[in-house]
C-alpha cells in the first residue's frame, strides 16, 4: 500500500502544482479567455490516462505464464528507468521550465499552447502512474488500490492549500525526501524485475541464495515478524527492496542501481550550485 500511496501522491502533486502554476501565472496577468482551455487540457489528459490504463491492462491480461514473468519483469524495469529519470528531470530543470513555457505561450496569446501543455503534462503523470502502479502491483501486491486512491485525495488536498496560499512549504526540500523513497523504491522494483526474469530463465542463476535469513513460517498464513511477508519484512521489502533470500544477481543489480543513481543524484546538484 504504501509503495502505490507514494507513487500516486508524488504523481498527482505534481500535476497540481502544474495547474496551480498555470492558473496563478494567468490570475496574475488578468487573462480570463485561456482557462477554458486548461480545463479541456485537464479533461482529455484525464481521458487519454483512463485509455492508456484500459490498453495497458488489455496487454497484460493477454500473458500468461512464461511470458507473464517476462511481461512482469519488463514492466518493473521500465518503471524504475521511468522513476530515475523523473527524479533527474524534477532535479536538473522542473518546475521552472513549466513557468517559462507558461510566460512564453502567454506572451503570444496562444491558448492552445496552454491546452496542449497542460494535456501532455496531465497525460505524462497518467501513464507513468499506470505503469508504476501496475509495477508496484506486481513486485507488492497488497493494498495497491487503497494506497493509490489515498495518495491521489492526499496530493489533490495538498496541492491546493499550496494553491491558495495557506500552506507554506520548500518544494525543494519537499521533492528532495520524497526522490530519496523514490530512489529505493526504483532500487526494489530492478531487484523484483531482475528475479522475475531469473525465474523466467532470461537471465542466470549463478548464486541462488547469497544468504537466507528468512525465518521459517510458524503456521499457514502466520508469518513471523522478518519474514519478507511478516508485517516489518513486507514494509522493509516496499520501501528498501528487501530480500530475505536474493540470488547473487539481484544483489549486484540492486547496489549497482544506487551506486548509479546516487552518482547522478550528485552530479545534477554540484551543475546546480554551479549554475546558481
Amino acid at each position: 500500500m504504501f509503495q502505490s500511496f507514494i507513487v500516486m501522491f508524488r504523481e498527482s502533486l505534481e500535476a497540481a502544482l502544474i495547474i496551480g502554476i498555470i492558473f496563478s501565472y494567468l490570475k496574475k496577468a488578468g487573462i480570463t479567455k485561456a482557462k477554458p482551455y486548461i480545463y479541456l487540457g485537464i479533461a482529455a489528459g484525464i481521458a487519454g490516462s483512463i485509455i492508456g490504463a484500459w490498453a495497458f491492462e488489455s496487454i497484460a491480461g493477454s500473458f500468461s505464464g512464461l511470458y507473464e514473468q517476462i511481461f512482469e519483469g519488463i514492466t518493473m524495469l521500465i518503471g524504475a528507468l521511468l522513476l530515475t529519470s523523473l527524479i533527474l528531470w524534477i532535479m536538473n530543470k522542473g518546475i521552472r521550465t513549466i513557468k517559462r513555457k507558461v510566460a512564453l505561450e502567454t506572451s503570444k496569446k496562444n491558448y492552445y499552447g496552454l491546452f496542449f501543455l497542460v494535456f501532455v503534462s496531465i497525460l505524462r503523470e497518467g501513464i507513468e502512474s499506470v505503469i508504476f502502479l501496475n509495477a508496484a502491483s506486481y513486485a507488492y501486491s497488497r493494498g495497491n488500490l487503497a494506497g493509490a486512491v489515498a495518495g491521489f485525495f492526499t496530493a489533490m488536498v495538498l496541492g491546493y492549500l499550496i494553491f491558495i496560499g495557506f500552506l507554506k512549504l520548500d518544494l525543494r526540500k519537499f521533492f528532495s525526501w520524497v526522490n530519496i523513497i523514490f530512489i529505493l523504491f526504483a532500487a526494489g522494483l530492478i531487484a523484483n524485475a531482475v528475479h522475475e526474469l531469473q525465474e523466467a530463465g532470461w537471465i542466470p542463476i549463478l548464486i541462488e541464495h547469497v544468504w537466507d535469513i528468512n525465518p521459517p513460517v510458524i503456521s499457514q498464513g502466520v508469518f513471523p515478524l522478518f519474514h519478507e511477508k511478516g508485517y516489518a519484512g513486507s514494509m522493509a521489502a516496499g520501501l528498501l527492496g528487501y530480500d530475505g533470500n536474493p540470488s547473487l544477481l539481484v544483489v549486484i543489480a540492486y547496489i549497482l542501481y544506487l551506486a548509479v543513481a546516487v552518482s547522478l543524484w550528485q552530479v545534477i546538484k554540484k551543475k546546480r550550485k554551479i549554475m546558481n
